[in-house]
């Protein structure tokens, strides 16, 4: 079955590719944020971010190798454990960007410290914003593998 995103394939590479890059980018914007360290919220976003980096990668490597070699990933083991580790690392990306954004917002609207030149309220909001678009793709990625364990 040829699911756009299927693990081995071009465009299955280019989904893990680009979770791994915004949740890099994620991981950086919020790095460069003066007093992140001061929620626990962000500290989270970083470790959820650092597993999803990893565990992208990762697979982008295995994804590269199979595009190389020619080789069919789509056995039952091996998409059982993509399931497995797509949606246990798509819960914890985001639950991760959902409680910062929530700290965020909390920031700028209720305690007006985005007024303060000090609290980096726009590399906040960046690293927010990767992280999502890094759980959307995961979220694609996820599904796919979810019907494609459905069709082995």
């Amino acid at each position: 079955m040829a699911l756009f995103g299927c693990p081995g394939k071009l465009s299955g590479l280019l989904l893990r590719m680009g979770q791994c890059i915004f949740a890099a980018a994620s991981v950086g914007a919020m790095v460069s944020a003066h007093g992140f360290f001061n929620s626990t919220a962000f500290c989270y976003l970083i470790a959820a971010m650092g597993i999803q980096v990893l565990w992208s990668f990762g697979l982008a490597c295995l994804d590269f190798h199979a595009l190389r070699s020619k080789t069919n990933l789509q056995n039952p083991v091996l998409v059982s454990m993509f399931v497995v580790g797509d949606w246990v690392t798509g819960i914890l990306s985001l639950a991760a960007a959902s409680s910062s954004a929530g700290v965020t917002i909390l920031y700028s609207r209720d305690l007006d410290y985005c007024r303060s030149p000090l609290v980096p309220c726009t590399h906040f909001k960046a690293s927010i914003l990767f992280a999502f678009v890094s759980w959307l793709l995961l979220a694609i990625s996820s599904h796919v593998t979810f019907w494609l364990l459905a069709a082995v």
